[in-house]
């Protein structure tokens, strides 16, 4: 069993926990692991106190009922707290990466990386959401119960990765 001083945890270790924890998901919540609502019911939540009318549109409404939407939110903040405390444990120390367009372009400034990083996962989030799943949903849980549209978008999330992989490496 890995200690939170460890590095790192191995894949199979850490794979075999995220997948017996879809038990209770199943069981208690009725929803599957996921972290892309999870933004949608936040942002639900906070539009809907500065304008309630966000609240009568039907996709809002539904990331705010019930107690799987703030489930999700709980669990995305476990995640983050979670990870945080893992590399404290570890002593874990790295610098921030300097991604290959900011070489290339000649700047790795600090809001450049930011501006780059917040547009970056602003896109994956509004991919997520369009394809009503994020890698987490379909990749571990629609998987797990023989999806064909997560076996879809899983096989579409390779391909992307592999190719701009590909693209990133020619730049």
């Amino acid at each position: 069993m890995p200690k939170f001083t460890d590095p790192a945890w191995s894949p199979y270790v850490a794979g075999i926990l995220i997948g017996l924890l879809q038990i209770p998901a199943f069981l208690f919540l009725g929803t599957a692991l996921g972290a892309s609502s999870s933004y949608v019911t936040v942002m639900s939540h906070i539009l809907g106190v500065a304008d309630p009318e966000v609240l009568q549109i039907d996709y809002a409404a539904k990331h705010l009922a019930g107690a799987k939407n703030w489930w999700q939110v709980a669990m995305m903040a476990g995640v983050v707290a979670g990870a945080w405390l893992s590399a404290r444990a570890s002593g874990l120390r790295r610098d921030a990466p300097s991604p290959v367009w900011a070489r290339a372009l000649g700047t790795a400034s600090p809001a450049a990386r930011f501006s780059v990083a917040f547009l970056g996962g602003f896109l994956m989030l509004l991919g997520a959401r369009i394809a009503d799943g994020c890698t987490s949903g379909h990749g571990i849980s629609g998987m797990a119960q023989l999806a064909v549209g997560s076996t879809i978008a899983v096989g579409a999330m390779f391909a992307g990765g592999i190719a701009t992989a590909f693209a990133l490496r020619r730049f």
